[in-house]
């Protein structure tokens, strides 16, 4: 044997405590705009930062059929859903669009609500920021206020018109975290201040669903599913936003990668394994 050549064994080794372990998959439902007279599905780069953040590897989906919804979710690890300026149809919770002015999504609709079933169904991790806590609840049989600043005894929880980005997703309001869920397991009680850069909002909060945190005016901010098979959280303002220098915002992602990391264990052990698929 030439003195330079390893044996295949001890290659093989090497090969294995060399290749990093793979992050936790998670599912980023796109979005559907046209661009002049082209449709294109996107997300936004802040949501998959916010993933990569909680060490995750952002899989964006364009859409999926029904038939293809439990083939993503046995890839994925967590899914992630973002905010939007599209709302949810309101046929879906029994209205009459109120403003037509106002961007819909359909396509997105027709498969995040059953996603959503299903993911939960699984107990696989959910993530859901402003538009996807919104049709998170909408999935599981709730209601939504279509114009909440319409809505006696509430505030205007929209962003200032005209208004730098920075400005507009700066600290708008404090949030009072409630007792027993998983924010106060994060935090404990008290507050904290969050953005606010929404025109709709949890109207009735679905069957089996927990209110997390609420804001001044008593509007649910956030909440999760009772009881559920796995880490579920949804929230209404944008912790996406510079996460990283974001205290709470970093908790929260934190908590939703460890329990992505869980689901691997659990599900993907193979994944977590450098070099175990290697012959």
């Amino acid at each position: 044997m030439n003195d330079m050549t390893l044996p295949s064994s001890i290659t093989a080794a090497h090969d294995a405590a060399a290749a990093p372990a793979r992050k936790p998959v998670v599912l980023v439902p796109a979005c559907n705009r046209m661009l002049g007279e082209h449709p294109f599905h996107i997300a936004g780069k802040k949501y998959l930062d916010a993933v990569r953040l909680a060490g995750g590897q952002p899989l964006i989906v364009p859409s999926a059929e029904a038939d293809e919804i439990d083939a993503l979710l046995d890839l994925a690890d967590g899914v992630f859903l973002t905010g939007s300026p599209s709302n949810v149809h309101p046929s879906h919770f029994g209205e009459e669009v109120l403003n037509p002015a106002l961007p819909l999504d359909p396509l997105r609709d027709s498969w995040t609500l059953p996603l959503i079933r299903r993911t939960l169904a699984r107990g696989i991790p959910l993530f859901a920021i402003c538009r996807g806590a919104q049709e998170t609840n909408v999935a599981l049989g709730g209601s939504l206020h279509q114009a909440v600043h319409d809505v006696a005894g509430h505030h205007d929880h929209r962003a200032p018109d005209g208004e730098p980005a920075a400005v507009q997703y700066g600290p708008a309001h404090a949030v009072q975290v409630q007792a027993g869920g998983v924010l106060a397991s994060l935090f404990g009680s008290g507050d904290f201040p969050v953005n606010s850069v929404h025109g709709q909002a949890v109207n009735r909060l679905a069957d089996g669903l927990r209110v997390e945190a609420r804001a001044p005016d008593g509007l649910v901010e956030a909440f999760s599913v009772e009881g559920g098979a796995g880490f579920s959280l949804c929230v209404q303002w944008h912790p996406e936003w510079q996460a990283a220098q974001n205290p709470q915002s970093v908790v929260m992602l934190n908590a939703f990668g460890d329990a992505c990391r869980q689901h691997q264990a659990a599900h993907h052990p193979a994944a977590i394994q450098p070099g175990a698929n290697k012959a």
